[in-house]
């Protein structure tokens, strides 16, 4: 894997969980926590690509690329996050560590309405 150069990365997305509340009746409300804003490089998948992602989940048609933070040491933990980039949202499926080398994660993502 070569370095990401800052140049490539030249879309600022946010990076949410989901997390549930309580309505004023008691109820359970799905609601999104900002977890941080990031640059990112947002690259839809064809060919190849889409194939190889899709194996992993059905729905893949986008990968996200951004630098390594702390909240993506958990991988199982970022298949349900969500990604916002202007008016758009990307529902991720799973992450990739490149080489698990904490440099660089691949988000697999649709792009859609939330789906959770």
């Amino acid at each position: 894997m070569n370095p990401v150069r800052s140049g490539q990365l030249n879309r600022r997305i946010t990076l949410q969980r989901q997390s549930t509340a309580q309505d004023s009746y008691g109820g359970p409300v799905r609601t999104w926590t900002d977890l941080g804003t990031f640059w990112a490089e947002i690259q839809p998948l064809s060919g190849r690509e889409l194939e190889s992602a899709q194996r992993m989940a059905s729905e893949v048609s986008h990968q996200i690329v951004v630098r390594y933070q702390a909240i993506f040491a958990d991988t199982r933990q970022v298949a349900g996050y969500r990604a916002l980039y202007r008016s758009r949202v990307f529902n991720i499926h799973a992450s990739l560590n490149d080489e698990e080398r904490n440099v660089v994660v691949t988000l697999l993502a649709s792009e859609g309405l939330d789906d959770g």
